[in-house]
């Protein structure tokens, strides 16, 4: 005779599991990454434990980017923007809001060189090669679908507990 514990935990892992496959099934999943070996950086040296780092939060900033364009809000943008990156993004949440549109942005791969680490520590730049999907919505309503490939030039910096995005430009290719 099982337990009651082993059986409501039997009952987590079939919904964990069936969440799991929801989420896949949906198409839910992390873009591919590249990240070409940075020889040299600038003056200062760059350690993995830092290269770590800046990847991991550059990759949140799109997903807080999506997040913030889908949801029309832009203070979800605090958490990993800074600076002129932000009053950009947050500019552009601003007049979709006027116009009743919002995006969804799926970053689907990443091709990310580190450039310049600046001698002091304060900044990061770093190029990134991107595909991603951008889904446009008129209210509820998809509207239009189309898949970009473009480079993006990005520099963050850091502060209290993580890296975040300064600057944020797309470059033609």
């Amino acid at each position: 005779m099982k337990s009651t514990r082993e059986k409501d935990f039997r009952r987590l892992l079939v919904v964990a599991a069936l969440f799991l496959a929801a989420l896949l099934a949906a198409g839910f999943r992390e873009p591919s990454l590249r990240v070409e070996p940075s020889d040299s950086v600038g003056p200062r040296t760059l350690e993995k434990q830092t290269e770590t780092a800046v990847i991991r939060d550059y990759l949140q900033a799109w997903q807080t980017m999506s997040t913030a364009l889908d949801t029309n809000r832009a203070e979800v943008l605090d958490a990993d923007f800074v600076g002129v990156a932000r009053e950009k993004l947050a500019d552009t949440v601003r007049e979709q809001q006027k116009v009743g549109l919002r995006t969804r942005y799926t970053d689907q791969s990443h091709n990310v060189k580190l450039v310049f680490y600046s001698p002091e520590g304060l900044s990061i730049q770093l190029i990134d090669t991107v595909d991603y999907d951008v889904q446009l919505f008129d209210q509820e309503t998809l509207k239009a679908t189309t898949h970009v490939r473009t480079c993006y030039v990005a520099v963050l910096t850091p502060t209290e507990v993580r890296w975040k995005v300064r600057i944020f430009q797309a470059e033609p290719e």
